[in-house]
């Protein structure tokens, strides 16, 4: 019994490599890890760290709203970082997407590299109640 479902959306951007950008079995999605790409030009936003943290996490809320979802319904979250020097003002982006009192659970790694040089990266596991 495999109801495996391919999620797609315009609104986040496109998977650039043999990957989906969601795939929902049952009620639990499991989405790939965003980074900041603008959706509508595939240009990535790397003003600062704020604003590439925001630009992944409405990247994610895209893919959340396409499989009914929202960030009330992530159970968890892993965030890849260039520089631990960056976590707080990531820390500070990300908490304004989630109510603290039932945010995810989640861990924070500093990594080598991440896809075409950019700073953030977060994917997230949904379940719908």
């Amino acid at each position: 019994m495999n109801d495996k479902k391919i999620i797609f959306t315009d609104k986040a951007p496109a998977p650039i490599g043999p990957y989906s950008q969601a795939v929902l079995v049952g009620n639990t999605l499991y989405t790939s890890g965003q980074i900041a790409l603008n959706p509508a030009t595939m240009e990535l936003v790397l003003d600062d760290i704020a604003t590439e943290t925001k630009q992944v996490m409405e990247n994610m809320k895209a893919v959340l709203e396409v499989a009914n979802m929202s960030f009330a319904d992530v159970v968890k979250t892993t965030i890849f970082i260039m520089d631990m020097a960056d976590f707080a003002q990531i820390n500070s982006v990300y908490a304004t997407y989630f109510d603290e009192a039932n945010a995810p659970a989640r861990e924070t790694v500093q990594v080598a590299g991440l896809p075409k040089g950019v700073n953030v990266e977060i994917s997230m596991v949904a379940i719908k109640n």
